[in-house]
């Protein structure tokens, strides 16, 4: 099991360059990968987007790309020529209309993003792709680690909160199977009090009961919960993307956990429904981030 969150980073380096990787990630429905490179490294998007889709499966995941020259600080740098003389032509009309004092400086005008611009390496050449997409692959098992480490911390919380939801099922049970009885005697003494004769050998009388209280049976609910956490802990033992899988079956368990909540009207079972839900919806959260 991972969680969606992490953070990872990887550098490699060889043919004459340097690649710095980081590659942070947050939960999301689906999976939703945004890129930050040099303009001179976009050929190198379609690889890293194919090489994430098969680490990650869902997540929103920002990945930032830096270069330099191997075994040095700098990189090879080009002046924007036309962007440069621009600013420039701006800077001496703007100087000239309101009697500006001082000199126009080049030098200063160059710290403006974009009138420098990093020489990216050479993209077409198999050696640089490599280096790209080992820097690539150390970034993502990095992330792959923090993931499965948060994974594991949740799903340790998940398993201790669906004991609590087997324990509330536990108290549920015996309350829910005195509910039938209790419905056919609230009937009877209704009917009582309203004056109306019921002759309880009357072979239609008892199977119209038996169909009323039928309807209170809260045994199938029960059954399926039970089901529902089986199926919710051999999910959590798989190594593959759970996510979708487990928050199918918390709806689930909220769905059942209503209809046994509709069928009880009150007295001692309403309190536990309350307490399971709340449980319950504290799982869906935490299922939330998990792939």
């Amino acid at each position: 099991m991972r969680s969606m969150t992490g953070f990872g980073k990887g550098s490699a380096t060889g043919a004459g360059v340097c690649f710095n990787i980081e590659i942070s990630a947050v939960n999301r429905r689906q999976l939703d990968i945004r890129v930050g490179m040099p303009n001179g490294l976009a050929a190198f998007e379609p690889l890293l987007r194919r090489l994430m889709g098969q680490h990650v499966s869902r997540g929103s995941l920002q990945v930032r790309v830096d270069f330099s020259q191997e075994n040095s600080g700098d990189i090879p740098a080009r002046i924007n020529q036309p962007l440069l003389d621009k600013m420039i032509e701006v800077a001496l009309t703007l100087k000239q209309k309101y009697d500006l004092p001082g000199e126009i400086s080049p030098t200063s005008l160059m710290v403006v993003p974009g009138v420098v611009e990093a020489v990216a390496p050479d993209v077409d050449r198999e050696d640089v792709r490599l280096v790209f997409s080992r820097a690539l692959e150390l970034a993502l098992d990095a992330l792959n680690k923090t993931r499965e480490q948060e994974g594991l911390n949740l799903l340790n919380d998940l398993s201790d909160r669906l004991n609590n939801l087997e324990k509330l099922v536990e108290r549920l049970e015996p309350l829910t199977d005195a509910i039938p009885g209790q419905l056919k005697e609230k009937m009877l003494e209704r009917l009582t009090r309203e004056g109306l004769s019921v002759d309880t050998a009357d072979e239609r009388v008892v199977k119209e009961m038996v169909i009323f209280a039928d309807k209170s049976d809260a045994t199938e609910e029960i059954t399926r919960l039970r089901s529902h956490f089986g199926q919710f802990r051999q999910f959590c033992k798989n190594d593959s993307v759970v996510g979708r899988g487990l928050d199918f079956l918390t709806q689930e368990m909220l769905r059942e956990i209503n209809t046994l909540g509709n069928k009880a009207g009150g007295g001692e079972i309403t309190p536990l429904v309350v307490e399971f839900k709340t449980e319950l919806e504290k799982i869906r959260e935490q299922v939330q981030n998990i792939e």
